[in-house]
């Protein structure tokens, strides 16, 4: 089996076991009149956001506001049906409620999203881990083990094959030049 047929049947068999426990969490979700859910309820500057639409007939949606970076787009989810989308609050935005706006076929969704104050560090920020100066390419590698960070795959079939046919070829090339030198030194 592939390892990215291994992948995907682990990652379906970890979402069917955590998928109760998730049932029995409660989510961070503002909804209002509209259909409308935010979560985090009550997001920061700068931070992120996804937003749920129930019951819209189209597949696909765009949901507009003046507290987003850009406009979300919102495709429907597989589990229930739901318009999903994820996005960025702007940075700039200023703590308050904000207007979103969801086309959903020939209806439109309205709702609000409130935006927090930004939040201030109580005391001065003050690093709590070593600093990743000088070693190369190993502060990096060292502070990924301290870290929740993806490392990047190792070479996969692909890569072994192009390899293979690169040294296959500069093997030849070497074979010719050898070949072609004792041809000149003979006469």
């Amino acid at each position: 089996m592939g390892s990215l047929k291994v992948a995907l049947c682990a990652g379906a068999a970890l979402a069917a076991a955590l998928a109760p426990i998730a049932a029995r969490t409660p989510a961070a979700h503002a909804v209002d009149g509209g259909g409308v859910s935010v979560s985090p309820s009550t997001p920061a500057p700068g931070g992120d956001v996804e937003l749920r639409v129930a019951d819209c007939t189209e597949k696909t949606a765009l949901a507009v506001s003046a507290a987003f970076v850009s406009d979300l787009k919102l495709t429907v989810a597989a589990r229930d049906g739901v318009l999903v989308g994820a996005g960025t609050v702007r940075s700039t935005t200023e703590a308050g409620a904000y207007a979103v706006r969801v086309e959903c076929g020939g209806d439109a969704r309205e709702g609000t999203i409130t935006v927090a104050g930004p939040r201030r560090p109580a005391a001065p920020a003050s690093p709590v881990a070593p600093v990743d100066a000088g070693g190369g390419g190993t502060a990096r590698l060292a502070a990924a083990d301290t870290r929740d960070e993806a490392r990047p795959e190792p070479p996969g079939t692909a890569h072994t094959v192009t390899g293979l046919v690169l040294a296959g070829i500069a093997a030849v090339a070497v074979a010719l030049r050898g070949v072609r030198s004792r041809g000149l030194g003979t006469d």
